[in-house]
């Protein structure tokens, strides 16, 4: 079974704001000012100079940021559950996810894709996210605020 999504599939920020109608005014004005935010999980756990490893926890109720992905990548459903994608074109999609579920993307240079995943169900979701960041673009850089902080 292959798990390939090119970026032709989820790419693009819609310029129109009438693609925005159905979205709420704080969750649209949020994704223009986040362009170059590469934050892309709850935690960085792990950083060499080709890839990032990111920890994505969201409690029922809770959304994680819009952020870019410029580099192909893979994430990895560590739990069940359902959630809400707010996609840069405008889009708004729900899905369930399974646990071990697996899905990779790749971009081209000068592509990218810009959304924000929210935890519409009942159940914490988690996953692990694996970023290639020696892809085609620049990787976006991330705050050290987010890196793991190893216990002393």
């Amino acid at each position: 079974m292959r798990d390939d999504i090119r970026t032709s599939d989820h790419i693009g920020l819609e310029t129109d704001r009438a693609a925005f109608v159905d979205w709420p005014a704080e969750i649209y004005e949020e994704l223009i000012t986040s362009m170059d935010n590469g934050v892309v999980g709850t935690t960085l756990v792990s950083e060499t100079d080709k890839l990032r490893v990111w920890h994505l926890v969201l409690e029922p109720g809770t959304r994680c940021a819009f952020h870019r992905h410029v580099n192909p990548y893979f994430w990895t459903a560590l739990s069940a559950g359902s959630a809400r994608t707010y996609f840069a074109d405008g889009r708004i999609v729900d899905m369930e996810y399974f646990k071990g579920q697996t899905q990779h993307y790749y971009y081209d240079e000068g592509e990218y894709m810009l959304h924000s995943l929210e935890n519409i169900g009942d159940t914490a979701l988690e996953f692990t996210t694996v970023e290639f960041i020696d892809g085609p673009n620049a990787p976006l850089d991330v705050p050290d605020t987010v890196r793991l902080d190893p216990p002393a």
